[in-house]
């Protein structure tokens, strides 16, 4: 039985994790009736659909678009598309193309019947399955053969807007001893309602996150860790208003890192609250089938809110996206629950609160590769101050046993990071997990001390924040504020006129597959 280091009460956390089943359960009840633009064009991506028209409009787009013009979405793009295949003897991707030329209606051809279709579509779902199981599979022959480095992983970023100087800095850090790759994503690209396509070699804060891109990066990352004798990891987002779709890229181009989190593009991104929930529950099973760890976005409340007095939504919002991923068939060992590091150097103690925290997440979800960010809210232009933070940021993190270590690098203030600041952050924390490897196994915390009242406090904060979330249901909750001070209406945000309710004819086969039903 597992043994709390922190005495932290396993009933309390059991009930916890009922009111939040509760939560996810009476969320899936809405999910289950509806479907989204975006969860249509991911069906089409998977059926093979890609590329563009001739004003570089993705091809998912139009075939979906003209469904939505034409008031007939709810019925899915699989129910269209398999009747349209069965009539014509074409391949999805020649229909699509038909389609974007104005030769083909698909809404005005002859329909068979629902059983006709399902068995059309079926060997084209067959196939696409077989894809990323054979994508999944070769990562896995990776870790048997070459193996990965030691948890916490350590994962740095490259963000320069062009993917080839990305690759050039990504193999770098690689050598450098990063065990995993995250391209950021260019500003703004969570709100664009399509996936750009093809290379890229401009973008704003990031790079864009198209599937070429993806397959540039997981090429070269399969090259250098086969130089390096240790697998690389590579992480893109699929947050955002095409979460599914780019859950489908990554499955098909064999990333291993999704950052994808049930609440994030509402609360920051103002994306609606229906949509989001609805897409989040299809990206999911693509991640969770594809072997795919996803990265929640909690850490993120800490950047509005006082990371002190809110560590509790923190954990609520873990408890809630823990329970959503399971109901998507994602593996506990799968999920990146997002923490954070975040309270400001001048609150006297401060480590101990955050090592605490830290402790408390890592015992409560024993299962999770936990996800632990970096102080970045009161980093400054001092390198050397912000040094130091990242190094006790560090410590906190090889003494709990966090999974995922994002790197805070010492110029965080100031600019996206040099790679001689990459560096210099590798350096730091391959010197302290070294030195400190074996702390979390000799430490034990005082019986009545800070670090265990911390702990009892946020975990008794969070139940009673759950619990009210259960009474209010979680929409009316989010509408009120509940996470990080923000308020976001039920039918306000960005891409509402994207969900549909399901009709009868609609088909996702993918669904009872992936979860294995």
């Amino acid at each position: 039985m597992q043994r709390s280091k922190l005495g932290l009460d396993f009933e309390k956390i059991g009930h916890a994790k009922e009111v939040s089943k509760r939560i996810a359960d009476d969320v899936q009840k809405f999910v289950d009736n509806y479907s989204t633009v975006a969860v249509e064009r991911t069906l089409c991506r998977l059926l093979g659909i890609d590329g563009v028209d001739k004003n570089e409009v993705p091809l998912p787009n139009i075939l979906v678009d003209e469904l939505k013009e034409k008031g007939v979405l709810s019925e899915g793009v699989m129910f269209f598309l398999g009747n349209a295949v069965l009539e014509t003897g074409l391949n999805p991707q020649e229909i699509a193309e038909k389609i974007a030329n104005g030769k083909l209606d698909i809404t005005k051809i002859p329909v068979h019947t629902k059983e006709e279709i399902h068995q059309t579509i079926q060997p084209l779902v067959e196939k696409s399955i077989r894809m990323i199981k054979d994508r999944k599979a070769k990562r896995d022959n990776y870790l048997d053969t070459i193996g990965e480095g030691s948890k916490p992983y350590l994962y740095v970023i490259v963000a320069t807007g062009n993917i080839y100087e990305d690759v050039v800095q990504a193999e770098a850090a690689a050598r450098q001893g990063a065990d995993i790759i995250a391209v950021i994503r260019t500003t703004g690209q969570s709100l664009l309602d399509y996936v750009p396509y093809g290379a890229t070699t401009e973008g704003f804060g990031g790079t864009v996150a198209t599937q070429e891109n993806f397959h540039i990066m997981r090429t070269a990352l399969d090259k250098v860790g086969e130089e390096e004798k240790r697998y690389i990891r590579l992480c893109n987002y699929c947050s955002g208003l095409c979460m599914p779709e780019i859950a489908a890229m990554g499955a098909i181009e064999g990333l291993d890192v999704m950052l994808n989190d049930a609440l994030y593009g509402i609360l920051f991104r103002d994306i609606n609250m229906q949509r989001t929930i609805v897409d989040q529950y299809f990206s999911r099973i693509l991640n969770g089938f594809a072997g795919v760890i996803i990265n929640t976005g909690e850490d993120n409340y800490l950047t509005t809110a006082d990371a002190f007095d809110e560590a509790h939504t923190v954990l609520a919002s873990d408890f809630i996206n823990e329970q959503l991923a399971l109901v998507a068939g994602l593996p506990e060992e799968q999920m990146g629950l997002g923490h954070a590091f975040e309270m400001t150097p001048d609150l006297e103690n401060g480590f101990l609160y955050e090592l605490a925290q830290a402790q408390m997440i890592r015992e409560i979800f024993p299962k999770a590769p936990l996800k632990y960010m970096p102080p970045t809210k009161f980093m400054t232009g001092n390198i050397f101050k912000g040094n130091i933070q990242d190094a006790l940021f560090n410590q906190i993190s090889i003494w709990t046993g966090q999974g995922i270590q994002l790197l805070g690098m010492l110029t965080e203030a100031i600019h996206t990071p040099f790679m001689s600041d990459r560096y210099l952050s590798i350096e730091n924390a391959k010197y302290i997990f070294n030195n400190m490897k074996s702390i979390g196994d000799e430490m034990e915390f005082k019986e009545g001390g800070i670090i265990r009242k911390r702990a009892a406090k946020v975990l008794d904060d969070a139940i009673t924040l759950v619990e009210s979330i259960e009474k209010e249901g979680l929409f009316n909750a989010l509408e009120k504020g509940i996470f990080a001070d923000i308020k976001r209406p039920k039918n306000g945000g960005k891409g509402l006129d994207g969900v549909v309710e399901k009709g009868s004819n609609y088909l996702n086969p993918f669904i009872e597959l992936m979860l294995g039903k």
